[in-house]
């Protein structure tokens, strides 16, 4: 089983995820292309502060998905948040017409979907890690 792997001074890694943020009230906010220029473009500029690495982002009219990679420390609530609130800032801020769309509401849900992505199934990992070393008495019963 080949990995593609990110190295540290003491670990090695493979932390990839999926990321999907709508906006609220699922409203078509995002069908202008220039407003998903900004939107792209904010998510990588606060991405390099993180040290995160986003592999792609892609936008429907009222959500995006990203996946992105990050080593171990990332603090991935912190880097959702500081994505939320400042490209609900910079929209709002340069496209009013999006901002009457949701009046004094947040721009994005308070929701979202994050779900870890492997190089490998579930199913491939469990029945590698099946085949590890030596079984002991209480796996024999299982």
């Amino acid at each position: 089983m080949n990995y593609n792997l990110d190295k540290s001074s003491h670990s090695v890694y493979s932390l990839n995820y999926h990321f999907v943020q709508c906006v609220k009230y699922r409203r078509n906010a995002l069908k202008n292309p220039d407003v998903v220029d900004l939107l792209k473009r904010k998510i990588y500029e606060i991405s390099q502060t993180f040290d995160v690495d986003v592999l792609n982002i892609e936008c429907d009219e009222d959500h995006f998905h990203m996946i992105f990679k990050s080593n171990p420390s990332l603090d991935i609530p912190k880097y959702i948040n500081s994505v939320k609130s400042i490209t609900s800032r910079e929209i709002r801020r340069n496209y009013p017409e999006v901002k009457e769309m949701l009046g004094k509401d947040a721009f994005w849900s308070r929701s979202y979907f994050l779900a870890t992505t492997g190089q490998v199934t579930l199913d491939v990992l469990k029945r590698y890690i099946d085949n590890q070393g030596v079984k002991s008495a209480s796996d024999k019963e299982i």
